[in-house]
C-alpha cells in the first residue's frame, strides 16, 4: 500500500514540486481575487490563465517522461493524445452553447449549421453530459494508445522505427481532423465556448477554478507516475529500457509492461488536453502537428528525463521563454529552441534536473570512508 511518504521518499524534487503547487494554489487565487488591481501585487486573470496553461503542459511532459525516461520509448505522437482529450472537452463545451450560438440552433454547433448538417452526428451523442465527456477524455486516448501499442509492441517494433510510427499516427490524425466532413470543425476547430458546468468560462472565478484544477491534476498525475516507477512494474520498465532482450529472456511479458505504461501515459496526456482547452478557448487540428510532439520531447530533454519533476521544470521554463520570445523576438524563437536542445544534448545530457543533482553533490561534504583515505 503506497503512502505519500513512501512515494516521495528520496525524491527531493517531487517534494519541492508538490509544496510549490500547494503554495501557488493558495497564493495565486488570493492575489487575483483579494488584492485590488491598483496594487502591484495583484495577479491579472490573464496571468492566471497563462499559468494554468503551463501546468497542463507540465502534466503532458510528465506523461511523456513516464514512457521515455523509464521505459525507453521515444514517443513523437503524444500531441495526438493531448489533442484527443482536448477535442473531447471541446465537444462538451460546444454542446453547452445551445441556442446562444451565432445561428441559434439548440442542437447543432455553429460550424455544422454553416456546413448544412441536418442532424448531430452519432459520435457527438452524450457530450451534453459532463460525466460522459470526462469518461471520453480518458477512454479515447487510452483506447487509441492500447490498440496502437498492442499492434506495435507485440510485433517488437522498437527504437527509431517506433518513434516514426508514433509520428505517423499523429500526422494521420491531423490530416483527418482538418477535413470538414469529419464533424470536428475542420480547419477552424472548436471555439466560442460559453460556460463549463454552468459557470461563465470567461469569469475570474472560473479561471481560478481551472487553474486550481490544473494544479491538482499535475499533482495527482505526478503521484500516479511516481507510484508506477517506484513499484515492481516500474523496476521492470527500467530493466526493459536498459536491456529489453534480457528482461524478456528471464520471463517477463515485455509487451504487457510497455502496453500498460503507454496507455496510462496517453490517458494523462488526454487529461492535460482537456484542461488546456477551456483555458485557451480553442482546439483545432494544429494540436496534432508532429512538430508540436517533437517540442514536447524537447521540454523533457531540457528539464531532465527519468526524473518526472525535471519534465515539469522543462515544460514551464521553455513555455515561459516561448511566451516572452514570441512577443519580443517572434522570428528568433525557433532558433532559440533548437539551440537550447543542442546545448542540452552536448553539455547537459541529464538536463536541468541532472545539473541540480551535480551541484547538490558538490556542496555535500566529502567524509573519508577509511583512515587511509583521510591521510591521503
Amino acid at each position: 500500500m503506497f503512502t505519500l511518504r513512501s512515494l516521495l521518499y528520496n525524491d527531493r524534487g517531487g517534494q519541492i514540486l508538490l509544496v510549490s503547487l500547494a503554495v501557488i494554489g493558495v497564493l495565486i487565487p488570493f492575489l487575483n481575487l483579494a488584492v485590488p488591481e491598483s496594487n502591484p501585487l495583484h495577479v491579472p486573470t490573464y496571468t492566471v490563465t497563462l499559468l494554468g496553461k503551463y501546468l497542463t503542459y507540465a502534466l503532458l511532459a510528465v506523461a511523456v517522461d513516464l514512457v521515455w525516461g523509464y521505459l525507453g520509448i521515444l514517443s513523437l505522437g503524444h500531441g495526438a493524445f493531448f489533442a484527443l482529450g482536448g477535442y473531447a472537452m471541446g465537444m462538451y463545451l460546444m454542446r453547452q452553447v445551445g441556442d446562444r450560438g451565432v445561428y441559434g440552433n439548440p442542437e447543432l454547433p455553429d460550424f455544422m449549421v454553416f456546413l448544412n448538417w441536418q442532424e448531430l452526428p452519432w459520435f457527438w451523442t452524450g457530450f451534453d453530459q459532463f460525466w460522459f465527456a470526462a469518461l471520453m477524455i480518458l477512454l479515447v486516448p487510452g483506447v487509441l494508445a492500447f490498440v496502437f501499442g498492442w499492434l506495435t509492441f507485440r510485433s517488437r517494433v522498437t527504437g527509431v522505427y517506433l518513434s516514426i510510427m508514433t509520428q505517423a499516427l499523429t500526422y494521420a490524425l491531423m490530416l483527418a481532423f482538418f477535413r470538414n466532413e469529419m464533424g470536428f470543425g475542420g480547419n477552424n476547430g472548436l471555439t466560442d465556448f460559453k460556460d463549463i458546468l454552468g459557470f461563465d468560462i470567461q469569469s475570474d472565478a472560473t479561471r481560478i477554478g481551472l487553474f486550481l484544477a490544473s494544479a491538482i491534476a499535475l499533482a495527482l498525475g505526478y503521484l500516479i507516475c511516481r507510484a508506477i516507477v517506484t513499484s515492481r512494474l516500474g523496476r521492470v520498465a527500467v530493466a526493459i529500457r536498459d536491456a529489453e532482450d534480457r528482461t524478456r529472456f528471464i520471463g517477463y511479458r515485455v509487451q504487457f509492461v510497455k502496453l500498460a505504461l503507454f496507455t496510462v501515459s496517453a490517458m494523462l496526456a488526454g487529461v492535460a488536453g482537456a484542461l488546456y482547452v477551456p483555458q485557451v478557448g480553442i482546439i483545432n487540428p494544429g494540436e496534432f502537428s508532429p512538430l508540436y510532439s517533437i517540442e514536447i520531447v524537447i521540454w523533457v530533454a531540457i528539464g531532465g528525463r527519468n526524473t518526472l519533476y525535471g519534465a515539469v521544470i522543462g515544460a514551464i521554463l521553455v513555455n515561459f521563454g516561448k511566451t516572452y520570445l514570441t512577443g519580443a523576438f517572434p522570428e528568433a524563437w525557433l532558433f532559440v529552441l533548437g539551440a537550447l536542445f543542442v546545448l542540452v544534448t552536448l553539455f547537459l545530457p541529464y538536463g536541468i534536473a541532472g545539473l541540480l543533482r551535480q551541484l547538490k553533490q558538490k556542496r555535500m561534504p566529502q567524509t573519508p570512508s577509511t583512515p587511509q583515505e583521510s591521510v591521503g
